[in-house]
């Protein structure tokens, strides 16, 4: 009966969810398989094996699990019912994010949303079964939520009536083993991304609060055998309070597989995330070297990692020898000349006024140009009479995806800035010149593939700041580089300037 869910499924629902999904990201059928099959498969052939989706969406983890234990267990518990009754009841659980999400996964893997009803292919006394959703109000202290940084103005109870928490039960306890009162030996899912925290005009309190690395640190506190999850690869580089996730993520050495695609549309073809997205396999009892396969398309790349070697994690594996060759020449990096964000302390919405007036200096931001006083600028006065380059704080590319071609421009909008021009916060600064030959060679030099793919190797989302371009090395400025003398100068292999040239989109190195 090993086509159990094949004939119940056809054709297969769950892939049609995933291919409609925008706002929640539904997980397509192949990918949890893949993610499956990193787990040891002998756990699929014994009966007390028990499994753990805490952010049940449309139910496809523990509907293929299902499947498997189906075959697996076939010796062992010959009769059908006998053994569904047994793997849905005693070794499949899950927690619903949403009411409708718990009867999407009831429907997905009991076949009907009541369990408890005639058309259940197992019956239960309830009409939750083993995917439990109980409606969780957010903890208020001084107007964010305790568990999860949700904003009261946004989620409390006034104004959310009939309407969704986003009140996760998993992340929104201190003890999660007393949600089944068990222990599981395989946590499995696809967690919630990101919540709106509000904020007002400060710009960095507009962003979204993550929340995938609060289901991935609860999980581990019910010390599974194994943990897989599927999550966006942001986390990478820290940030956005990720920092402390980042560092016992890559550090504690229990990370023992990771797929990354750098680019999300090759693992979820309907959605936009910025930064791409990964799965792991976490080992409670095993410990070493991770086996890091990264995927871009059809071209896939595995190699085994320290992913702690740098204070950035590198996604691509054809990157680490041309990082380790940079290096070895012991340079700064061009992080040293790289301003702070909103380096003049004007927000992205400044404009200034649209002519220009006695002693008033140029304002750059996304909208064109525009004027201000002098006076009004309150730092970065020591930027105001040099020389730099302007650079975007965000990518060339949408949600960090790579053109059709499947190259990346890395930087989208940047340009020498002269004596006299200052940004917004839209924009950062990179040098502090003297004089323009130095300004315009620097800006030939962000143009270079060589410059470009280096600055990528250490970006996982749409954003740039200054701590990215640690990896691309400082240069002498009295001259303009182009990426001939850059690949000769360190040392590199054809093979690994064909993989840049292949990554980095053409731009023309002209200095200005």
């Amino acid at each position: 009966m090993s086509d159990f869910y094949n004939t119940a499924y056809n054709p297969d629902v769950l892939s049609c969810i995933a291919n409609l999904s925008n706002d929640e990201v539904f997980t397509p059928p192949d990918i949890a398989n893949k993610m499956l099959d990193m787990l040891p498969q002998e756990l699929f052939s014994d009966p007390n094996t028990t499994f753990l989706d805490p952010a049940c969406k449309s139910g496809v983890f523990l509907r293929e699990i299902a499947k498997r234990l189906i075959d697996g267990l076939e010796d062992q518990i010959p009769d059908l019912q006998e053994r569904i009754d047994h793997i849905f009841q005693k070794q499949l659980y899950g927690i619903a994010i949403t009411e409708l999400t718990s009867l999407l996964s009831r429907r997905s893997l009991y076949c009907s949303k009541y369990p408890n009803s005639k058309y259940s292919v197992t019956r239960f006394d309830d009409v939750q079964g083993n995917i439990r959703y109980k409606n969780i109000h957010h903890t208020w202290m001084n107007g964010k939520c305790v568990f999860c940084g949700a904003s009261q103005e946004m989620f409390g109870e006034q104004v959310r009536e009939n309407l969704e928490y986003h009140a996760y039960e998993f992340i929104h306890t201190l003890k999660p083993e007393d949600i089944f009162n068990m222990k599981f030996d395989v946590i499995i899912g696809n967690p919630p991304y990101q919540l709106n925290t509000g904020g007002g005009n400060d710009e960095s309190a507009k962003q979204a609060r993550p929340l995938y690395n609060l289901f991935v640190e609860q999980s581990k506190k019910l010390r599974p055998r194994f943990l897989t999850m599927i999550i966006p690869s942001r986390w990478f580089a820290g940030g956005m309070g990720l920092d402390s996730f980042r560092d016992t993520m890559l550090g504690d050495g229990h990370l023992i597989q990771m797929v990354d695609y750098p680019n999300a549309k090759d693992c979820f073809p309907q959605n936009s995330i910025g930064g791409g997205v990964c799965y792991f396999l976490w080992s409670r009892d095993e410990k070493g070297l991770c086996s890091f396969t990264s995927k871009s398309g059809e071209i896939s790349n595995t190699a085994l990692r320290d992913l702690k070697e740098f204070p950035i994690f590198v996604r691509y594996n054809q990157a680490i020898d041309i990082i380790h060759k940079v290096q070895s020449k012991n340079e700064k990096s061009l992080a040293s000349i790289v301003s702070s964000l909103n380096p003049f302390g004007f927000s992205s919405s400044s404009r200034g006024l649209e002519t220009d007036f006695n002693n008033s200096i140029k304002l750059h931001s996304s909208k064109g140009v525009g004027f201000v006083n002098r006076k009004e600028v309150l730092q970065g006065k020591n930027y105001i009479d040099k020389y730099q380059v302007m650079v975007s704080k965000t990518t060339g590319e949408h949600a960090g995806e790579p053109g059709k071609d499947g190259t990346f421009k890395v930087l989208a909008k940047f340009q020498p800035l002269p004596p006299k021009e200052i940004c917004t916060f839209s924009y950062f600064l990179v040098g502090n010149f003297d004089n323009e030959i130095e300004n315009n060679n620097l800006y030939g030099y962000l143009k270079t593939k060589f410059a470009r793919f280096l600055l990528l190797q250490a970006i996982s989302s749409i954003n740039i700041s200054k701590e990215k371009f640690m990896f691309v090395p400082l240069q002498d400025f009295s001259k303009l580089w182009t990426d001939e003398e850059l690949y000769e100068k360190y040392n590199l292999t054809q093979e690994e300037i064909d993989f840049i040239e292949s990554m980095i989109k053409p731009m023309e190195i002209d200095g200005v």
